[in-house]
């Protein structure tokens, strides 16, 4: 079945839809949880499942130096190697070239780095990197994008931007092999530069993706800036394909997005905080480990559809992680993801119902109002 997407309904500039793939259909707007080395960080892929996630994102650099690429695939792909039967996204190393910028050399030809793992260097072209995408066998891949730290000098940001675009066109070549049913997604590129951002989107349209995602953002901006960015960027990308915000973010930028056009995202905080002590919930943020939390025996959330919400008490979580007990991370990292996709569904029945701003509106409010529910 080849790749497809359809909108189903519209609200303002937020969008409802479906992304139809060889592994399942995914709801759109969709959360994408991170499983950066093929596992979500303490997490059981059950668990993934449950709380509601069609499609997780799985990283390209990580997996080409361990185990690789040709070792998955010779294993039966990704989806057989992790035992994961739904959807997959892939990045493609393009956040890594910023992140691990003192151990890499970007060039037109792509990119040198030492391996983290071993010291080795690798390198990094659009056409390897398509390759590794196809020898996982993702649902969906990214192009090679350079990402630049923000931030930073017009000059810096547009030679990234052009690099970039040159980039997607070999990846839109090297991809033309594989089985229909894969997707390409090009990357808009410029920084927090609205006149770049509108010509990386104009070429990489003209370029033609099956998707197209708003890299570079989330890298040191301020908020303001990045939902500008998003506001001026996502109308002017092709309707009919969807749209894909990297690497964003909290609940609040996530609806704030969806409230722009924007229909993907993924970002580690869901499981990375819970890991630290800090659940996500209709009341907003909880730390667990404050010590206003060691005599409660109130449940975190008594209505949440998560059961270790409404299983555990809060003096048990918050004994959890006071004793380093790693079943605390576990269980906030499990009720975060639940969280992010209740979020998600409640934003496409919004939609859906022709009452979006209202669905936000109220969202927030929860927060705010904190119902007494000691959220600090």
């Amino acid at each position: 079945m080849p790749f497809s997407f359809r909108l189903i309904a519209a609200d303002g500039a937020a969008r409802a839809g479906e992304m139809t793939t060889a592994h399942g259909i995914v709801r759109t707007p969709a959360f994408m949880p991170v499983g950066t080395q093929a596992a979500i960080k303490g997490v059981h892929h059950d668990d993934v499942r449950a709380a509601g996630a069609d499609i997780l994102l799985a990283n390209t650099y990580h997996l080409m130096l361990r185990p690789s690429a040709e070792r998955i695939a010779a294993l039966g792909g990704l989806h057989a190697f992790m035992s994961w039967p739904y959807p997959i996204l892939t990045d493609s190393g393009g956040f890594q070239v910023m992140s691990l910028a003192p151990l890499r050399k970007v060039t037109e030809a792509g990119v040198t780095f030492r391996s983290h793992v071993d010291g080795a260097t690798v390198e990094l072209t659009p056409e390897r990197a398509m390759d590794v995408q196809i020898l996982l066998g993702s649902d969906i891949a990214m192009q090679l994008d350079e990402c630049v730290k923000l931030p930073a000098e017009r000059r810096d940001i547009a030679r990234a931007t052009t690099l970039s675009l040159r980039w997607a066109e070999r990846c839109k070549r090297a991809f033309a092999g594989a089985a229909p049913s894969r997707a390409l997604f090009g990357i808009v590129q410029g920084g927090d530069d609205q006149k770049l951002r509108a010509e990386s989107v104009r070429a990489l349209a003209d370029i033609g993706f099956d998707g197209y995602a708003l890299g570079g953002l989330a890298v040191g901006e301020t908020r303001e800036a990045m939902l500008n960015v998003v506001a001026a960027s996502a109308p002017l990308l092709p309707a009919g394909r969807p749209r894909y915000l990297m690497g964003v973010g909290t609940p609040a930028d996530i609806l704030d997005a969806v409230a722009g056009g924007i229909d993907m995202f993924d970002c580690v905080l869901p499981t990375r905080n819970g890991r630290h002590g800090l659940a996500f919930t209709r009341f907003g943020p909880i730390n667990i480990k404050n010590a206003r939390h060691a005599d409660d025996p109130r449940p975190l959330d008594a209505e949440s559809r998560c059961p270790a919400a409404r299983a555990f008490s809060r003096a048990y979580l918050h004994h959890l992680f006071h004793s380093g007990e790693a079943l605390g991370g576990m269980l906030l990292s499990v009720i975060n993801l639940y969280y992010y996709q209740d979020l998600m569904a409640g934003a496409r029945a919004a939609i859906i119902a022709g009452r979006f701003a209202d669905y936000r509106g109220e969202v927030h409010e929860g927060w705010i109002a904190k119902r007494d529910c000691g959220s600090s």
